[in-house]
């Protein structure tokens, strides 16, 4: 009987590192893709949301902040962090609750000590025996085991609180994340749409250049030109072309990076229709902006629960020269052919108090350490204030810039091209050179590109403000699940 025992026990072992072997493959790179690639959040949220299809036609703002917040890795994995902290409040409550366990021993010797205790636990000992010399013994031991901590200095209680601080955090973090994406967006979206107006510029400066070509190159022909005025026709008609090409680029450049900010591929088509307005409502004064940016920008209010969270782990640390108290119970049975008896149970019940006198300075090590953390947090917290005061009053004095310019840029549009309506007739009529058309048409041009790109500023601005006094995870709010 127990040789049959321990070759089972022989067995579990080895079928058991068997199958280790077997599945080690199951942690192979391209096994871990394959197997999540195509996965579906759970409603756990436990897997990662599949891509969310982007709507037919142009695409809007609203859409394109609407598809980041849930394609953006980012934010995605800012999400799977809350679920850890989650986890981590979990377990810093089951420190409340009594273990519970189940075991199974087998014992093979031949120690005179083992061999006493295991028969007397055994009930079956026999006092003829010689104990000096019991030979090679076999026994099997099953039972329950308890344990409860009863107190640790408040130690667990700390550990709880710190978890919840933890989590708070994390949403904090998320909001963060979701304040930068959102902007991001917002940018890489006017960015865009400026790129497309440079090249529309561009376009109808080449076609216009090319007309005047047409003219000249008839007049030349005719004898009623210079070479050089043709000559510097083409060359403006160059400049125009590289200047929509240099758009063009641009445009690519611009839609490659929105669509990493959407988690789409860079390959998929994307076109955007025209956006003027962010309709973003942002305190219209410098002081009421500050005052939201302290009181609801997520890196400050994260930077507050740190702080506390900091001087939890200090009195955690302290509470290291505090002694625990544990309660301890152990149901088991002893036999040497497993042929347990419910008559022959054994059961110990105590109260464990435990006080560490020295532990080679570790509890006074991990104070100063916690200490030191604390510090750490508080500075950090002063630090983070003034950057974003910092950030505050650059994106006011940047939208007041913005404003202005766009201003400026409308004049500069309307004058240039009264400008140019003026000398294209006055070239027209022979009264003006090509070199002062040329100047004029430039001018015009130049004015356009400053008036895309001053309008498409003036909404960046706005949303850096936004960003800035941490507004835009209020106003593009996503699920928290």
């Amino acid at each position: 009987m127990v040789h049959r025992n321990v070759f089972f026990v022989w067995l579990f072992l080895l079928v058991s590192f068997t199958a280790g072997c077997v599945t080690r493959d199951r942690y192979a790179y391209d096994v871990i893709r394959a197997d999540t690639q195509n996965a579906v959040t759970r409603p756990d949220g436990g897997m990662a949301r599949p891509e969310t299809a982007l709507p037919a036609g142009p695409l809007s703002l609203q859409d394109a902040i609407r598809i980041a917040l849930i394609n953006n890795p980012d934010l995605q994995m800012a999400a799977a962090r809350i679920r850890q902290t989650d986890a981590l409040i979990e377990k810093s409550r089951s420190t409340f609750y009594p273990t519970l366990g189940f075991y199974t021993e087998y014992l093979r010797g031949n120690a005179p000590s083992a061999y006493l205790f295991k028969k007397i636990d055994q009930r079956e000992i026999d006092f003829s025996e010689d104990f000096n010399d019991p030979g090679v013994f076999d026994n099997f031991e099953s039972g329950l085991k308890a344990r409860w901590n009863l107190y640790r200095g408040g130690r667990d209680r700390l550990n709880r609180q710190m978890a919840e601080t933890g989590r708070t955090i994390s949403h904090l973090d998320r909001q963060s994340v979701q304040n930068a994406l959102v902007a991001s967006v917002i940018q890489t979206y006017y960015d865009h749409l400026t790129a497309g107006a440079f090249i529309e510029i561009a376009r109808n400066s080449v076609a216009t250049v090319e007309d005047q070509l047409r003219v000249m190159t008839v007049r030349y022909d005719a004898g009623g030109a210079l070479k050089s005025d043709l000559l510097s026709l083409q060359v403006r008609r160059s400049e125009a072309q590289e200047e929509e090409v240099r758009s063009r680029n641009q445009l690519a450049l611009t839609r490659a990076a929105l669509a990493n900010l959407l988690g789409i591929g860079i390959r998929q088509p994307l076109a955007l229709s025209e956006t003027a307005m962010t309709g973003l409502s942002i305190p219209d004064q410098f002081d009421a902006g500050l005052a939201y940016a302290l009181s609801h920008r997520p890196e400050i209010r994260g930077l507050h629960e740190k702080v506390r969270q900091s001087r939890m782990a200090v009195d955690k640390a302290q509470a290291g020269y505090i002694p625990s108290i544990d309660a301890f119970g152990k149901l088991y049975y002893d036999d040497e052919d497993m042929s347990y008896d419910l008559d022959r149970e054994n059961w110990t019940a105590g109260i464990l108090f435990n006080w560490e006198l020295f532990q080679g300075f570790y509890t006074r090590a991990d104070e100063n350490e916690a200490r030191a953390i604390f510090e750490e947090m508080l500075l950090r917290d002063r630090k983070t204030t003034l950057a974003v005061e910092l950030e505050v009053k650059t994106a006011y004095l940047g939208l007041t810039d913005a404003r202005a310019r766009l201003e400026v840029a409308r004049q500069r549009v309307a004058n240039a091209e009264e400008s140019l309506k003026l000398v294209s007739q006055q070239y027209e009529g022979g009264s003006a050179t090509v070199t002062r058309y040329l100047e004029a048409e430039l001018a015009c041009n130049q004015a356009r590109l400053s008036q895309a790109a001053a309008l498409y500023d003036r909404e960046k601005a706005a949303a850096d403000i936004a960003r800035a006094i941490g507004h835009l995870a209020a106003a593009y709010p996503v699920s928290t699940e």
